[in-house]
């Protein structure tokens, strides 16, 4: 990787979408240049909220990014651009008069409360707005190419196993117990607590490891997610930047953003977007799905577990 951004030439992209694929391209190291991690993780930050760095002078978005603005010109010039207005160029052209952009463009200002309701409704007023905000966020991001790939992927693999850590082992078990009503062989990867070693090492090539984690990212998913790739296994991963440490080593990447005023990393958007890949599966699956769901409902009923 190269550790700095100096100026080089190369077919600059013209799109967002392309910029976004570039990203990620570099962050796997797969792309005809490289960037030090600092200017990965702006590029990143600048691509996940196009509205921002549309509208903003270059001493705005420096500012917000905690750089100098020449690293912006300089990153600019080594994406292949005359400059960071031309750069800039790709951003305003994407969301002009684009309806897409929004909800977006809305997620940038400050978001107001009725002044007249208790300070309680305005702690949930806000929360779901932003929620809203970070749905949108990662719902213009989705790419159909993965998603229909991912599916087949959770539909027909030997093996599923599902990984998070703090706040998203809740999302992994989630994420586990749906994809478990619809197909056998799946379960969080340390489901024995036996370590994960143990747990990667009854996994096979082919075999599929879900990898989930945002900012602040745990060190220890990120080397699962590595040794997973060495190991022959596909790994998808669900994380809030293209910058993120478990995109490099996996097979898909989706990218859900968590911005909000909770006071912790708020996980309402990446539970719709387990759901909507939840759902996909199923889709994928067809008659099999509902075959397995008939078959969990006689046991339920047969158990006697629900009321």
């Amino acid at each position: 990787m190269a550790s700095s951004i100096d100026t080089a030439s190369t077919s600059k992209p013209r799109t967002i979408d392309e910029l976004r694929q570039l990203t990620v391209s570099i962050n796997r190291d797969t792309a005809d240049i490289s960037l030090s991690g600092k200017a990965l993780d702006v590029l990143s930050r600048l691509v996940e909220a196009p509205e921002q760095t549309a509208v903003r002078t270059i001493s705005e978005l420096s500012a917000g990014l905690g750089i100098n603005a020449s690293t912006l010109t300089r990153l600019s010039k080594k994406l292949g651009f005359a400059g960071f207005n031309d750069f800039q160029s790709v951003f305003r052209q994407a969301i002009a008069d684009d309806d897409r952009y929004f909800y977006s463009r809305q997620a940038g200002k400050l978001l107001s409360v009725n002044q007249g309701s208790e300070e309680e409704i305005h702690i949930f007023e806000r929360l779901g707005a932003e929620t809203k905000a970070n749905i949108d966020g990662f719902l213009r991001q989705l790419d159909v190419a993965s998603l229909k790939e991912t599916a087949r992927l959770l539909s027909h693999a030997r093996r599923i196993r599902i990984h998070g850590v703090r706040q998203f082992h809740a999302f992994a078990s989630f994420f586990a117990y749906g994809l478990g009503m619809l197909r056998r062989d799946v379960a969080p990867l340390d489901a024995l607590r036996l370590g994960e070693a143990e747990a990667l090492s009854q996994l096979e090539p082919g075999d599929v490891v879900v990898v989930a984690s945002c900012a602040p990212y745990t060190r220890s998913v990120a080397d699962i997610a590595g040794i997973a790739n060495q190991r022959g296994l596909f790994v998808i991963a669900v994380t809030d930047a293209r910058s993120s440490p478990l995109v490099s080593a996996s097979t898909h990447a989706f990218f859900v953003p968590h911005n909000s005023s909770f006071f912790s990393n708020s996980m309402g958007a990446y539970i719709v977007f387990c759901e909507g890949l939840l759902n996909l599966v199923a889709h994928e699956l067809g008659e099999q799905a509902m075959q397995t769901l008939e078959q969990r409902e006689k046991l339920i009923s047969t158990m006697r577990i629900e009321s």
